[in-house]
Formats: structure tokens, sequence, C-alpha cells
């Protein structure tokens, strides 16, 4: 006899995703200048990989960074990303990778890129795991500028 399977449909948890949002940017921020400007790039290295973190877009309440893995030979390569931080709320979400042009909320699934249903969830807590790998094991390629007090 068939057994009928029954599957719930994917539900964002919005607390959760805002969490990891929130303790991302906090992270993301520890990383990055002060008064970050278009074009400016902090390179870490973290266990013999360098990573970059570019500034490519800054306006009143956001800044968009480019993160990647600037190694000649990725042994693990990083997924290109672009995080968005949005300083009035103090939040920072992955808005693309190089595999995705605009990470939505949810996926159907299956579908034709095979994405997962919580891709989103899933590249933003990676993107807090790898902010915190870099938080504990980088060291600035570039010099840190304090400013005065």
């Amino acid at each position: 006899m068939a057994e009928i399977i029954l599957h719930k449909p994917y539900h964002v948890d919005l607390k959760e995703l805002m969490r990891v949002y929130e303790t991302n940017y906090a992270k993301l921020n520890a990383l990055l200048p002060s008064q970050p400007a278009v074009g400016e790039v902090r390179c870490y290295q973290a266990a013999h990989m360098t990573y970059q973190l570019e500034v490519s877009e800054v306006t009143k309440y956001t800044t968009l960074v480019d993160i990647c893995q600037s190694d000649q030979i990725a042994v693990f390569p990083l997924p290109t990303m672009s995080v968005r931080l949005y300083h009035d709320a103090r939040v920072a979400e992955v808005s693309a990778t190089d595999q995705l042009a605009r990470v939505q909320a949810r996926y159907d699934y299956p579908n034709e890129s095979m994405v997962q249903k919580d891709e989103k969830a899933q590249i933003n807590r990676f993107l807090g795991d790898w902010l915190t790998f870099c938080l504990r094991h980088g060291i600035s390629r570039s010099p840190i500028n304090i400013s005065p007090q």
C-alpha cells in the first residue's frame, strides 16, 4: 500500500534570522574602518588564506561590502558575497553571492538551480561563522588607523 508523505511548507524563522543579521553587523563592523569610503579595501590573513573586504557603496543609511578570497590558488574557496549593512537597524545581510544575483527570502524546492529552501538563512549563518573565524584568527594586512578620541 502506498504511503502519502505530507511535507510542511518552509517558513522563515524571522527571530533567528534577525539575530544572525544583528551579530553579523557587529562582527563586520569590527573588520571595517569606522568611516568607510567607496573603494576602500581591507585585507585579512587567517590560517594561510587571504580575504578581502571592499566597500563598493556608501549611502546615508547603508554600506555595501564585497567579500572575497584573494589567494592566487584557493584550497577552500570562499564564495564571493555582497553584504549590505543597514546602519539605522544595525543589521547586515548577504544580498548577493557569486551563484545568486539576488538572494531571496525563500525558494521553492526542487528548482532549476537546486537552491535550498532556506538558502538565505544558510548563507547568512555561513557569513557569521566566517566573520567569527576572521576575528579569532585573522591578522590585518592593512594598517588600521585609530582616530584620536
